[in-house]
């Protein structure tokens, strides 16, 4: 065989090739937002732009090309898809915090974010490869807010989505953590309703993903059960207006979702017919001047108290008539 200089250097350049060392970090470790490589970033969101494309138009689809074999193959994906598309349709979201990591473990590993405060949290999953990319997203705007998270995977076949979901991450502009603090809060000047309603959202809030885990939440649901206890002694349902002269009877208090936020909801049985909405709300104004007597601290540091009327009680089994009003407080 003859010499050929030309074969010779490509087979050099290919020895060279590959031989040379990856970029990418070999080490375990994990890399926050500004701190993760820069072409390693524009990668991932490059990912992240073509998730949120298909989500805007809900096609599961094409989603496909993106995800991995075990995701595409996982029961409930398509249900996954369309709560996760649904509130992209509703809002439009920006990149909260996002993580790169090479796993020291197979199985659980845990990095310590960084964050400094109340709403410090820390990441617990499992390292189904060696290296992943985590993103978090939230609304830019409202109250309540859902948090999106995507979770990639490098397999031999590439980088691929393998896990994507939505929860509750804040409640009137409130994380779990701040919730619970507020709860708390509302507990020692006895606003007794106030708490338990906060209490509860802050257990909605408690984990905005599968693997945030808050490092101050606390005993959140030890709080709720005292709480609960607390008000069951200290409220007899259903409980009646005497200050005012109808006696409306409060029969159910609880937190209503609305595009502001979630306020309280006092259901309650009038003698007056639903019909004659001018003497309900009469009445209704009448309950809105004293209510803070019968339920302290319903009416305070909030925009609404909204309310609900009812000629009999509602029993879950057949449609019962109702009037419904809102008391502005801000």
């Amino acid at each position: 065989m003859k010499y050929n200089p030309s074969v010779t250097k490509l087979l050099g350049l290919l020895l060279v090739i590959f031989t040379l060392p990856s970029c990418e970090p070999e080490q375990p470790g994990s890399w926050k937002n500004e701190n993760i490589a820069k072409s390693d970033r524009e990668k991932f969101h490059r990912l992240n732009d073509e998730l949120f494309k298909q989500l805007k138009v809900n096609n599961e689809k094409q989603l496909e090309y993106i995800m991995s074999k075990e995701f595409i193959d996982e029961p409930g994906k398509g249900r996954k898809v369309e709560l996760v598309s649904n509130r992209v349709k509703a809002a439009s979201y920006s990149l909260l915090d996002e993580y790169y990591v090479i796993n020291r473990y197979k199985n659980n590993d845990t990095i310590k974010t960084g964050t400094k405060g109340i709403n410090s949290y820390t990441l617990n999953y499992i390292g189904t490869t060696h290296q992943m990319y985590m993103a978090f997203f939230i609304p830019k705007e409202g109250a309540n807010k859902d948090m999106i998270t995507a979770i990639y995977c490098k397999y031999d076949y590439g980088w691929k989505l393998s896990n994507l979901e939505v929860s509750r991450y804040t409640i009137n502009g409130k994380t779990g953590p701040e919730l619970l603090e507020q709860a708390k809060a509302y507990y020692d000047k006895g606003y007794l309703i106030d708490a338990l309603n906060t209490v509860e959202s802050a257990i909605y809030c408690n984990r905005p993903s599968d693997v945030w885990i808050y490092d101050h939440l606390g005993a959140t649901r030890d709080l709720y059960d005292k709480l609960l206890k607390s008000t069951i002694e200290h409220y007899k349902f259903p409980l009646v207006i005497t200050q005012v002269a109808t006696h409306p009877r409060i029969i159910r208090i609880s937190n209503q979702t609305t595009p502001e936020g979630d306020f309280p909801m006092i259901y309650y049985l009038s003698s007056i017919k639903l019909k004659d909405t001018t003497a309900i709300k009469h009445e209704n104004e009448a309950i809105k001047k004293v209510i803070d007597k019968t339920l302290p601290g319903i009416d305070k540091d909030k925009k609404y108290v909204l309310y609900s009327a009812f000629n009999e009680a509602p029993n879950g089994i057949k449609t019962v008539e109702h009037f419904d009003m809102t008391a502005k407080l801000k």
